[in-house]
């Protein structure tokens, strides 16, 4: 399924690794989450001449969707470890995921994505290697603050279906550009994010 989806309007550009070395830890608990992900939304505008965030204009008339009433919908369950992917309100996909290892667990949440979707971005602090020139979390989608469904490179591909993250939603990154470019296709209005125990 990833291979057939695309953005619709050609590929998002790729923030160069060299900026995103100078980013620093994304800690999604760090009271300075915010100010680190502006640092980066800055390199990000200055590399590709977009904003980092996907604007919706939605029209006033149009109801809000909530679940499996929005275009895509992706229900994250920490007790078993997979994510299940809804489209139009029919399930077609499941995916292991890592949610948060102890001390670092994952927040429950219920809504739209906030709008801050990168093709690449890396952590130098927890680095665990590269996926193919994107860093080690390509194709963040995040849902509130520093916390983001992304890929995971293939040193980490062995421990998805357990806990072992450091507060994100892991996944293989074939499904995490899946979802990133379902969520460029149809919007943030029209993507839904739960995750619960």
């Amino acid at each position: 399924m990833a291979q057939s989806i695309t953005s619709g309007k050609g590929q998002t550009p790729v923030v160069s690794r060299q900026s995103v070395s100078d980013v620093d830890e994304l800690d999604p608990y760090s009271r300075d989450v915010e100010q680190t992900l502006e640092k980066y939304d800055e390199y990000y505008f200055e590399e590709t001449g977009r904003s980092p965030f996907l604007y919706d204009v939605v029209p006033f008339m149009l109801k809000s969707c909530q679940r499996e009433t929005c275009k895509v919908w992706v229900q994250v369950v920490k007790s078993t470890q997979r994510a299940y992917l809804f489209m139009d309100g029919k399930h077609v996909d499941t995916w292991k995921v890592s949610t948060g290892k102890e001390g670092h667990s994952t927040p429950d949440f219920d809504k739209h994505p906030n709008g801050r979707v990168y093709d690449s971005y890396s952590s130098k602090k927890y680095s665990g290697g590269d996926y193919q020139g994107l860093g080690n979390m390509p194709y963040a989608v995040f849902i509130d603050g520093g916390f983001a469904i992304h890929g995971t490179p293939a040193s980490n591909w062995s421990k998805l279906g357990t806990r072992a993250s450091h507060g994100c939603i892991r996944v293989h990154p074939d499904n995490a550009r899946t979802f990133n470019r379902l969520v460029h296709q149809v919007g943030i209005y029209q993507t839904w994010v739960t995750v619960q125990h």
